[in-house]
């Protein structure tokens, strides 16, 4: 396949009348610039790497709208989220998380995301019983990448307990919970659904969270998976941190980086509560920090020391978490005007060589990749075909040149922007929408339909 753009940002820089041929595995075999149009290939006005969104929970996605209310307390906070997302996946079977997961995947391709990082602990009957195939919920993951056709890292979630002190984990938690044995099957589970996969599809392995998990098996997650991802969230809430400096004698960032020899393959989500000096010497282990700030702006987490993190050399992926709102543009958004409202100030994050939207965009590029475990993030020989479309005809993009696309696609645009996106070479959106829109939505529906029934 021949993608002809004429303009596209690659992997050294801007070029123009570029021909980008496409082998049948899905990667990149040649990408030659100032280049005629072959008559056999797709056309684009501008063409850039797809991010990959690192982090999304794809079932919570049919929930969006149903927890903006205040509740009886008269404060509402993630805590009290949570305890309504644990009632309403009470109500959640098989084939309603494959379609909604669908969905969610479809709406992430349209957005401009090449491919998606599932933090997966959602794997049991309610009550926690196991289904008759331990894997049954990773399998209809697959199945929606299937689907949708997205790139798929799976990352299946180790979830023991309900605190530091070992509780028990509560009625609303008990469909996500395993001890370590049990666990190591159903990552093998997954891993048989992946091995069905396009062979762009990959594994890893989340521990939940330092709460969530015992100490002895958190330090065994790198041997389980050699090689692969390690994700997990850390230091979101204040009362987390609190807990954990209770139990554990230390702050949540100061007990990772003293037990958990983190590096390049682990990358931790959302690190909102972070001093000055645990943020530098995070970033110095090369771990990613996986941000999602639109759910972390819902949830009233908090806001990640952005500044400090870029300025220490540190490496960042978006992700949309709970997945209220699926925009890439708006999630790059966020994370700056975050900064800039926490420190008064404008263009927090750009630097004298690059403006705001170029390094974002970079950032998310290379730091989803790195998160994924995907060869992906640039457009250059040998990486995956994850590419975007803009239409550079669209008002908000004209007159612009070079960085400036970025920056109004970021900062003044809208997901409409987005025509074409692929994914490891397959061409999902087209003109804008999905290829599959009608059928995924459809089956959306039904799902929504029922559960508000239900609910």
């Amino acid at each position: 396949m021949l993608i002809f753009a004429k303009d596209c940002l690659c992997s050294d820089g801007w070029a123009q009348d570029v021909v980008i041929d496409v082998d049948a595995r899905g990667r990149i075999a040649s990408v030659q610039p100032d280049s005629v149009k072959p008559k056999s290939a797709v056309a684009v006005s501008l063409l850039l790497p797809a991010p990959i969104n690192a982090h999304s929970h794809g079932f919570q996605r049919a929930m969006a709208g149903l927890t903006e209310g205040r509740g009886p307390s008269g404060s509402d906070s993630f805590w009290t989220w949570r305890r309504l997302m644990y009632r309403f996946l009470d109500y959640l079977d098989p084939d309603d998380v494959e379609a909604i997961t669908a969905f969610v995947q479809m709406e992430m391709l349209e957005a401009g995301f090449g491919g998606s990082v599932e933090f997966h602990y959602f794997h049991h009957l309610q009550g926690g019983e196991a289904y008759a195939s331990l894997g049954e919920m990773s399998e209809r993951v697959c199945a929606a990448a299937r689907t949708s056709g997205i790139g798929l890292t799976l990352l299946p979630v180790l979830y023991q307990y309900g605190g530091c002190d070992q509780r028990p984990l509560g009625t609303g938690q008990s469909r996500f919970g395993n001890d370590l044995d049990q666990f190591a099957r159903l990552l093998d589970a997954a891993g048989d659904s992946v091995a069905h996969l396009p062979a762009d599809a990959g594994l890893g392995v989340a521990p939940h969270s330092l709460r969530a998990v015992a100490q002895s098996d958190l330090q065994v997650m790198d041997t389980l998976r050699p090689g692969t991802p390690i994700h997990m969230h850390l230091a979101e809430q204040v009362a987390e941190v609190e807990e954990v400096q209770h139990h554990w004698g230390a702050r949540p960032v100061e007990w990772a980086l003293d037990h958990l020899g983190l590096d390049a393959r682990w990358c931790l989500i959302h690190c909102t509560q972070m001093t000055d000096h645990e943020t530098q010497t995070l970033a110095a282990t090369k771990a990613v920090a996986g941000l999602c700030p639109i759910t972390e702006a819902s949830l009233g987490d908090g806001i990640f020391n952005g500044v400090t993190w870029f300025d220490s050399g540190g490496t960042m992926a978006i992700g949309s978490d709970s997945n209220i709102r699926i925009s890439l543009a708006e999630e790059l958004r966020q994370l700056d005007y975050s900064q800039r409202l926490r420190d008064r100030s404008r263009a927090a994050l750009a630097t004298p060589a690059a403006s705001t939207g170029r390094r974002v965009f970079d950032a998310a590029c290379a730091g989803g990749a790195q998160a994924a475990g995907r060869a992906t993030g640039r457009i250059e020989v040998g990486a995956w075909a994850d590419v975007m479309a803009l239409n550079t005809g669209d008002v908000t993009l004209a007159g612009r040149r070079g960085d400036q696309w970025l920056d109004s696609f970021i900062f003044a645009g809208h997901d409409g922007i987005v025509t074409d996106v692929w994914s490891a070479g397959r061409h999902m959106v087209q003109n804008g929408l999905h290829v599959g829109r009608d059928n995924i939505e459809s089956a959306y529906r039904h799902v929504l339909h029922r559960l508000s029934d239900a609910l």
